[in-house]
């Protein structure tokens, strides 16, 4: 896989920027590490086939996974004594969360309705939603996110506007007439490639950095914070752990072990949410109590990614199950977003890397086998 040419000191160069773009602490609301977290994942989504990141991205694409990051942030914290949406500005309520949040209130007042089903019930609605977030994206931080005190600093993306842009010209974008707007950001050389790298890494720093900042705004502890921001999706998996766990014969995914009940069967992410937040079906298997126990936020071995992939054909059993269990509950489905992300992190292991594989465990990369899967030639 070909690599930027000076990713030694680059990578390292730019990353030592960011974190100082990180400690920079006169950002007003948390929309910064909002675009930080949600470009890392378009990086990952929209992969190449090589595994490389694309060259650019645009505010739409960035405007709807701002809604997915902030989405389980517009639920009540602490529900049961002083339920409340945490505040994420310093002026009041961040405008992103107020409208994320109004539009629950009118299309899903069950919080704990996900993200894929009330957009699929409200799709108007959501599609408004989309338009407001992406033009205070495209009016606020995007012009913003690379500022340190009064100077600016374009070294992760370039775009096409200022601070100064007219809503006009972006209204008329979408709404899909001709103009001057271009929605693309575009990364400046390595960058992609260089956040696809740092990932593991970034992530959760920027959490920790979130975290802190509303612990501060709402007067929290920080500890009582993270796992509610940015922890396992809190949607209820009863609709359809039956239904995963009748497609896997009543078996565990890793050990074959028989699970004689549903109830009885744990869900299992097996990309890691710490490294891709991912509550789509494909990327959910059943497990028993002892493999989920051990494989925890670890990547599971060559063996499993090359049982896993078969999910991933239009035409297998697997995959027409899968969306049929998912598609009359509205359960979130998107297998090329899932296979991108998986595949950018399996592409860039060593084989020095340690793979869980069973218990306690852990095997060396097995390139050939992952690559096998992946359908990766050099």
């Amino acid at each position: 896989m070909t690599q930027p040419d000076d990713k030694g000191r680059g990578i390292i160069g730019f990353a030592e920027k960011l974190l100082a773009l990180l400690d920079e602490g006169r950002f007003t609301a948390t929309y910064k590490y909002a675009v930080l977290i949600g470009l890392m994942d378009l990086c990952m989504e929209n992969s190449l086939e090589s595994g490389l990141a694309p060259e650019s991205v645009t505010t739409r694409q960035l405007a709807e996974k701002v809604i997915e990051i902030y989405w389980p942030q517009t639920s009540f914290f602490n529900p049961d004594s002083s339920p409340s949406i945490l505040l994420q500005n310093t002026n009041g309520q961040a405008e992103i969360v107020s409208s994320i949040a109004t539009f629950r209130t009118k299309h899903a007042p069950d919080l704990s309705t996900p993200l894929a089903q009330a957009r699929a019930a409200a799709r108007p609605a959501f599609e408004r939603l989309v338009n407001r977030i992406e033009w205070k994206l495209i009016q606020m931080p995007l012009p913003r996110v690379q500022r340190f005190e009064t100077t600016e600093d374009r070294f992760v993306y370039e775009i096409g506007w200022t601070e100064d842009v007219q809503r006009e010209e972006v209204l008329k974008y979408q709404r899909g007439e001709r103009g001057h707007f271009d929605n693309q950001i575009r990364f400046k050389p390595g960058v992609g490639e260089y956040l696809l790298q740092l990932n593991g890494l970034l992530r959760p720093l920027i959490h920790r950095k979130w975290a802190a900042m509303v612990s501060r705004l709402n007067k929290l502890h920080d500890a009582q914070l993270e796992d509610f921001l940015f922890g396992v999706d809190r949607t209820s998996t009863t609709r359809i752990r039956g239904g995963i766990w009748e497609l896997q014969q009543e078996r565990c995914f890793y050990c074959s072990t028989r699970i004689r009940e549903p109830h009885s069967a744990e869900l299992d992410h097996f990309i890691p949410w710490s490294r891709y937040p991912d509550n789509g079906i494909e990327n959910l298997v059943v497990a028993d109590k002892t493999c989920n126990g051990y494989k925890r936020d670890f990547l599971a071995a060559g063996e499993h990614v090359l049982r896993w992939s078969t999910r991933f054909s239009p035409s297998s059993r697997e995959a027409i199950s899968l969306k049929t269990i998912a598609e009359p509950i509205g359960w979130e489905r998107h297998p090329d977003r899932t296979w991108s992300a998986a595949r950018v992190i399996y592409l860039r292991l060593q084989t020095d890397y340690k793979l869980w594989h069973f218990q306690r465990e852990f095997v060396s990369a097995d390139l050939e086998r992952i690559r096998t899967a992946f359908h990766f030639a050099e």
